[in-house]
């Protein structure tokens, strides 16, 4: 067993440290908390339940839409489709709001905090981060079964009108036998404790290893030194980490933790860049329509914060050269066009956003005016005026585009 699985197999256990309620037989008294091997027994059932529900289209209200319809292994558990948004609801006419994002790599994310105190940065955990963790794009679910209940339960996702349409639908798979070996020999008897229990197999098995987070890219081997980048690939590197250039790796950390864990290629932070507006997502046919990452409309209990509006969750880089749509509402369908966008968008708003009725740019089109003042200005942003020298050169944003591209895991290369 390799370490980062060891690793693994070992949080999932320590997350599972108690009998289901419905596995006791009548009349006996529960045990106290599980050993270790049972812990760890446990652990690797779930994950093989888990792994079976994630590729069940049965789960959804329209039969044909699994997990994995969206979360295509094939495609770093993201989509395979360039589409802004996907299709979903009962009869797969009904679309999403958000481009769907990546599910690997996200074993590491803390849960959501309003102030994120980095006992890394420089020794002083004086500094306030902001709001950081959680998953989804505006950090509204703390935990993997916390998540795997947004999609089951979504009217534009798998549509089930209530946990009782997906107990149902648990009842009827072939694999009811595991899951009642699992949870209980009743446990389809207590609709809401058979949900409970069907999102914490989907989250169990989005914690394992060697499906979500095998760190085996050609960067990994570069740390590790087992493996070399060309002269591009490390110019991209140095151009990435660069305080003056770049300055992505403020955000997508690209080193090793303190603790020798591999890097995230991301700090969990949710940050305001004003993506311009995606005209290609239905909901944005309405003008007064917007998407405000975490305060709201998705997430509610941030309604009417306005020092959180137009943020979103920093995402991991890892297996970013397979996607065909980037950041949250997908309005970018190249990598380079996305880190060219960081390059220039103060300095040529022109090319990223429309024009106003005089001709004039209408810049930070998807961001109403009264919650500008969240955006962040760091490098390469750093202050520039339309006219100035962006921060990167054509040739730059390659190399960073190249070096961006020694993070797809080896599962993946080739797709």
């Amino acid at each position: 067993m390799t370490r980062w699985k060891s690793a693994a197999v070992a949080t999932l256990a320590s997350t599972i440290t108690l009998w289901p309620a419905d596995s006791l037989p009548a009349g006996s008294t529960r045990p106290g908390p599980m050993s270790r091997a049972e812990a760890f027994a446990r652990a690797e059932a779930l994950t093989a339940l888990g792994r079976k529900m994630f590729f069940d289209p049965s789960l959804s209200a329209s039969g044909k839409q699994a997990c994995s319809s969206c979360h295509d292994p094939n495609h770093a558990f993201g989509p395979a489709s360039a589409a802004p948004v996907e299709m979903g609801g009962p009869s797969l006419d009904q679309p999403g709001q958000r481009a769907v994002p990546s599910l690997r790599y996200l074993q590491a994310a803390p849960a959501f905090t309003e102030h994120f105190y980095d006992s890394e940065d420089e020794g002083d955990e004086s500094v306030d981060n902001g709001p950081t963790g959680g998953l989804t794009w505006d950090g509204r679910a703390d935990h993997g079964r916390d998540q795997a209940r947004i999609p089951l339960l979504s009217p534009f996702e798998m549509g089930n009108k209530d946990e009782g349409a997906v107990v149902a639908a648990l009842r009827n798979a072939p694999y009811a036998d595991a899951f009642k070996a699992a949870f209980g020999a009743d446990v389809f008897e207590h609709p809401s404790e058979a949900f409970d229990a069907a999102v914490e197999a989907l989250g169990t098995f989005e914690q394992s290893s060697a499906d979500f987070y095998p760190y085996s890219s050609r960067y990994d081997a570069f740390l590790a030194g087992k493996a070399t980048l060309s002269a591009q690939e490390l110019h991209g590197r140095a151009l990435f980490e660069d305080e003056n250039k770049g300055n992505c790796a403020s955000c997508h950390l690209s080193e090793p933790a303190n603790d020798g864990e591999p890097p995230q290629f991301t700090d969990f932070g949710l940050i305001a860049i004003a993506v311009p507006r995606n005209p290609a997502i239905p909901a944005n046919a309405d003008p007064n329509y917007f998407d405000l990452g975490l305060c709201g409309p998705l997430r509610i209990d941030f309604k009417g914060r306005a020092e959180y509006c137009g943020l979103f969750k920093t995402p991991t880089l890892r297996n970013v050269a397979l996607r065909k749509s980037f950041f949250h509402n997908g309005y970018f369908h190249t990598l380079r066009e996305a880190v060219a966008f960081y390059a220039s968008r103060d300095s040529d708003p022109g090319r990223w956003y429309p024009k106003n009725a005089d001709g004039t740019v209408n810049k930070f089109d998807d961001l109403p005016k009264a919650y500008r003042g969240n955006l962040n200005t760091d490098p390469p942003f750093n202050g520039k005026r339309p006219g100035d020298r962006p921060a990167l050169t054509d040739a730059e944003i390659d190399d960073i585009v190249a070096f961006l591209g020694t993070l797809t895991d080896a599962d993946q290369a080739g797709q």
